[in-house]
């Protein structure tokens, strides 16, 4: 009886196994949605009465090549279980009765305590109304997490970004005026920049690229 246990148990593994490696790359992927996009969309967006989602990848669009114009944009290697090139990104379009008026977008970024999920709220010209942080581990992420933190992106571009150096934090420019909340975090302080550049490269090659995205509704535009 212990022996048919035991061979049972093997086989169970066995088939986990296999399964793991012949979906390897959609157990990596790891996508970055709005936990509850009706409210959420509402509330980062005042005014909004609805949206849509447009599914994305880097893989589908436009792949490695697309991968390196954004690494050449960040001046860093993407890399990691949250930057693989099939990672599913979704791009909300708001909408305010039948106009649109602006973007949500969210990647996570790692940190140094997990993932950082770090949301944009933009407006048609891609520029920032504000930052939310919509997941972050450690001590002081409630700091990073807090409303007034993320008003301190609103205004900026992805051409303020652009001599951002997302590696020794030297350039120039508004990006070098946002205050860090918390100062003993200064490496997740670097994490949520370098995340919102790639944040900002992603919506301008995604826009950029629309005729080939695949569109799906979410909540109807009233």
């Amino acid at each position: 009886m212990r022996g048919d246990k035991l061979t049972i148990l093997k086989i169970v593994a066995a088939f986990f196994i296999i399964l793991s490696l012949g979906s390897g790359s959609a157990w990596g992927a790891v996508g970055c949605d709005l936990n509850e996009p009706d409210k959420d969309v509402k509330r980062l967006f005042p005014g909004s009465t609805g949206f849509k989602t447009i599914e994305l990848e880097l893989q589908k669009l436009g792949g490695q090549k697309l991968a390196a114009k954004v690494e050449a944009k960040l001046r860093d290697k993407l890399h990691g279980l949250y930057e693989t090139i099939d990672v599913p990104y979704t791009l909300y379009v708001i909408y305010a009765n039948k106009k649109k008026i602006g973007y949500i977008h969210g990647v996570n970024q790692k940190g140094r305590y997990g993932g950082i999920s770090i949301f944009l709220v933009m407006d048609l010209d891609e520029r920032i109304k504000t930052l939310y942080i919509q997941k972050m581990s450690g001590e002081y992420a409630g700091k990073f997490r807090d409303a007034e933190f993320g008003k301190q992106f609103s205004g900026l571009t992805l051409a303020d970004f652009e001599t951002y150096e997302v590696l020794t934090r030297k350039g120039t420019g508004k990006v070098l005026e946002i205050t860090n909340p918390a100062p003993e975090a200064e490496h997740d302080f670097r994490y949520i920049l370098r995340g919102t550049k790639k944040n900002l490269i992603l919506v301008n090659e995604f826009l950029r690229m629309s005729p080939a995205m695949s569109q799906k509704k979410g909540a109807p535009a009233k």
